[in-house]
């Protein structure tokens, strides 16, 4: 019995029910499961509270309907919470326009907390119906996004309609006037504490008429006139924080608002200039003035909080790594403190969420030094927004390069080394989706780095990843298969993520989001790496990787999905000789024609990937036929032909794709006639091996027939050739040419070359043969490096193995125990053997020996098509012809050695 059958008896016996009375969850007492239901996310609630009538009635208790967080939100969905939620909504977070105004369908009078994110398009009047109909509000944030279309007209109408209002905070506002600033001012006497994030004008003056004031932030405001704004804030009688970060603030003006001040304790100034500077000639400017905090990025801000605590957190010993919790003690709530903490939280987020956007000159030691540290700090916040915008800047501000998503080693590690990581995973296994997605996302981008990678993976990171790609939320399944993307990059996590079931749901995720583009993507782009991985390609197949990826290729317009969906069928038809996922990618209806279609891709990337999943389905000869019938000759002829200023890797893969289908008699003769010889010999005049490899390799093929060998020299072939052979640094390139060059010129090209009139043939036969005395030339050379007098002396005049064997190890190139030969090819060799040229006999023979190495991958095919051939009497023949160079002997005896090693086996 396998261990397998076991596991299962025991499952099938009285063991697999431990407990023989189950748990029933429905007796539980309604505040545990209220408790329960208080933890789960809405979606979950519903389908919990749909299974009971009890659980149905206690899913309607209004202490679970207090506040709601939506990302979508439209008027039928809001018409259908209405009943249960309107009586006890107090607190509403959505996102988005629409969302927005479709929140008045929820007809909750008794909001008191709304939050807004996404708002860019929202207008005045959308605005003003916010606040005519929720006049209890007592809190408003609408940011980060700016609101481009709100004016002081709105700002009126907030006023107006809610008088109970005790904090504004707004993003991006064209305007501030002061005849809307006189209306809060007048009609909201309760406000204390107010932001004007990133507006455009600002009128300075009218703010001080906002006596009640305790908070004020300017954030990003670049038009402040510094020296009416502090003579007159510093009039306020209440003002106890004030923030200034990312402004252009004048050392002055913070020196008058320190000495004329008589309430504020705290000015936030991270990122201005002007401060910097002058803390960099003066260390100790604005130090604790007055029992006033001046933060600063200059300055570790939680222990210089912890130092100056006292004015603070009087009756409260506060540790530096744990200032924010400390001054939020019994004795700093009775001083106002914790208040204040919360505000400086929020700002803090606030202005480090900004400042990665632009990444402005001399940040870095900045975040090395505390940023890192600091937004660890905030994701330990109570409040939401905080909590999800320091996991928003964790996964930017580490990010240097977002095209080709690099990020910074010394930021992402220092997350690491603070504990991060432990952190960002807990928090994407909670409840709220929201924040779920920014930590995934925070976790993808720091994995790029392979150090934090791996602690991820260490963690436990890719079955939490795993697990949250199968979210019915799409923006969490989206940042988790991010991250499962940026995972599979190491070769060492591509085995555990299948382990865990990531294959399985990566595909699955294909199928659930088919709109989703920037779901397709991260999921066909892990796919792609996984696919990369042998077992693992298996493991997409298997899971129908296969068929959703052509579907994505067939379908999908996006070219970022179009690539990773490429690439993806690339990497899995790479592996013919170990599974059959190259021949299963090639009878997937549609596969091929898509992938010859996406040839003709205007984005380059595409382009790329598609001739490189042609070159590898080419290998099986099925494909390769197929891919000809789908017209991939003609369109990798075009590639290769508008492809001669494009990147060496579009490039390569072009001529790889042409080489992989020439290997067939009727593919070859094509793709000379489609006009293919003149851009492959183009490539191969490429500086970059890897291009004029593929171009040789292509070269070569087109070469056996004599069609294609008068067209190599009728383009000027030869010199290009010539010079790869003795030039390339590639000694596979060098190989290719001098097989190709040995083709051209064996004598079968003869009769075709030389047709024509009297007087033309004259001509041509002096240029013929101008062109074979410089190949033989150049074949010959090429052959003598591989050459050792001495060591062949040896091997010559010694009847043991051992003196053939040296030499055999030192002549063979280990890139051509990948190439495979067909029968016409090994015939043509060993007829080869028999030409008048010494040059091309020595050359044969060591192409002969190169194809029956015994380290060679397709070694024991080549030699049983050599014996079947009846190649031994020949190659003795060459072996002990008296006239014949040292070379060609050796050579052939070295054959002779690998066919008896190989004892004729059947071919594979």
């Amino acid at each position: 019995m396998t261990r397998r059958l076991r596991r299962r008896a025991a499952r099938d016996g009285p063991a697999a029910h431990p407990h023989p009375h189950p748990l029933d969850w429905t007796a539980l007492p309604d505040d545990a499961t209220l408790h329960l239901f208080a933890r789960l996310g809405y979606r979950d609630r519903a389908a919990l509270a749909a299974t009971c009538r009890a659980w149905r009635a206690l899913a309607a208790s209004p202490c679970l309907w207090a506040a709601l967080h939506l990302r979508r939100l439209d008027p039928a969905a809001a018409a259908t919470l209405a009943p249960r939620c309107a009586p006890h909504l107090r607190s509403l977070r959505l996102a988005g326009r629409a969302a927005a105004e479709a929140a008045p369908f929820l007809r909750a009078a008794g909001l008191r907390s709304l939050r807004l994110s996404g708002c860019r398009d929202l207008t005045d009047a959308a605005l003003a119906v916010l606040a005519a109909r929720h006049g209890g509000l007592a809190e408003l944030h609408i940011g980060p996004d700016p609101l481009d279309r709100i004016s002081s007209d709105a700002l009126r109408s907030v006023a107006l309609c809610c008088p109970r209002l005790r904090c504004l905070r707004l993003s991006g506002l064209r305007e501030v006037a002061a005849d809307a600033l006189a209306d809060l001012a007048r009609h909201c006497p309760l406000l204390h504490d107010l932001a004007f994030i990133d507006c455009l004008a600002l009128d300075e003056p009218a703010l001080a008429g906002l006596t009640s004031l305790r908070f004020l932030s300017v954030a990003g405001c670049q038009n402040i006139k510094w020296a009416t704004a502090s003579a007159s804030w510093a009039q306020l009688p209440s003002l106890s924080a004030l923030d200034v970060s990312r402004t252009d603030v004048s050392p002055g003006a913070v020196s008058r608002l320190i000495s004329h001040s008589t309430t504020l304790r705290l000015i936030c100034a991270l990122n201005c200039a002007s401060l910097e500077e002058e803390e960099a000639h003066s260390p100790a400017a604005f130090a604790n003035s007055r029992g006033k905090l001046v933060l600063t990025i200059n300055r570790t801000i939680s222990k210089f909080i912890a130092a100056d605590a006292a004015p603070l957190c009087p009756d409260t010993a506060v540790k530096d790594t744990m200032v924010f919790d400390g001054c939020r003690s019994s004795s700093g709530k009775r001083n106002g403190v914790s208040q204040l903490i919360t505000w400086l939280e929020w700002i803090l987020s606030q202005s480090l969420l900004r400042i990665p956007e632009t990444n402005p000159h001399g940040m870095n030691q900045f975040w090395l030094d505390q940023g890192a540290a600091l937004l660890l700090t905030l994701l330990k916040s109570s409040q939401e927004d905080v909590q999800e915008r320091a996991a928003t800047t964790l996964a930017t501000f580490a990010v240097i390069d977002d095209e080709n998503t690099n990020v910074d080693p010394a930021r992402s590690e220092a997350v690491m080394l603070e504990g991060g990581i432990p952190m960002l995973l807990d928090l994407a296994r909670c409840s709220r989706e929201s924040l779920q997605s920014e930590a995934a996302k925070a976790i993808a981008n720091l994995s790029v780095n392979p150090k934090v990678a791996k602690a991820v993976a260490d963690q436990g990171g890719i079955a939490i990843l795993t697990n949250m790609a199968k979210s019915v939320n799409r923006l969490v399944a989206e940042e988790a298969a991010g991250g499962l993307w940026n995972l599979s990059v190491g070769e060492e996590h591509k085995v555990a993520i299948a382990a865990a079931g990531g294959v399985k749901a990566l595909v699955d995720l294909i199928f659930r989001w088919p709109a989703g583009t920037g779901v397709l993507e991260r999921a066909a782009g892990a796919l792609a790496n996984l696919a990369a991985d042998d077992k693992c390609s298996l493991e997409v197949a298997t899971a129908g990787g296969i068929h959703a990826l052509v579907t994505l290729a067939r379908s999908c317009k996006v070219e970022g999905v179009l690539e990773q969906a490429a690439r993806a069928l690339a990497n899995l038809a790479a592996h013919g000789d170990n599974n059959n996922n190259n021949a299963a990618v090639g009878q997937e209806p549609g596969a091929l024609e898509a992938l010859v279609q996406l040839t003709h891709s205007p984005s380059e990337g595409v382009r790329q990937e598609a001739a490189g999943a042609l070159w590898n389905l080419s290998f099986d000869d099925r494909n390769r036929e197929s891919i000809a019938s789908a017209g991939g000759v003609q369109a990798l002829v075009s590639l290769c032909q508008e492809c001669l200023n494009a990147s060496d890797g579009l490039q390569e893969r072009a001529a790889g794709a042409l080489w992989g289908l020439s290997v067939s008699e009727a593919n070859s003769i094509a793709i000379g006639r489609e006009g293919g010889v003149p851009p492959l010999i183009a490539l191969a005049q490429s500086e970059v091996e890897d291009v004029h490899e593929t171009a040789a390799g292509a070269l070569w093929n087109l070469a056996f027939y004599s069609c294609n060998s008068l067209r190599i020299v009728e383009e000027g072939g030869v010199p290009v050739l010539v010079h790869l052979c003795s030039s390339s640094h590639s000694k596979m390139a060098r190989f290719m040419a001098a097989l190709t060059l040995a083709y051209m010129f064996d004598g079968r090209m003869d009769e075709i070359a030389l047709v024509g009139t009297s007087s033309q043939g004259s001509s041509k036969i002096v240029k013929f043969e101008g062109a074979r005395r410089l190949a033989f030339k150049h074949i010959e050379a090429f052959v003598l490096t591989f050459s050792d007098p001495q060591m062949f002396s040896t091997a010559a005049s010694s009847s043991g193995a051992a003196a053939l064997s040296q030499v055999a190890e030192a002549l063979f190139i280990q890139e051509a125990g990948h190439l495979r030969c067909s029968r016409a090819e090994i015939a043509r060799f060993v007829d080869t053997l028999r030409n008048p040229s010494s040059v091309l006999r020595a050359c044969a023979a060591f192409a002969l020996l190169q194809f029956t190495m015994p380290a060679g991958r397709h070694a024991v095919h080549h030699a049983a098509l050599l014996q079947k051939a009846g190649a031994s009497r020949v190659l003795r023949w060459a072996a002990a012809a008296a006239t014949a160079p040292i070379e060609a002997k050796i050579f052939a005896r070295i054959v002779l050695r690998n066919l008896e090693l190989h004892q004729a086996g059947p071919s594979t």
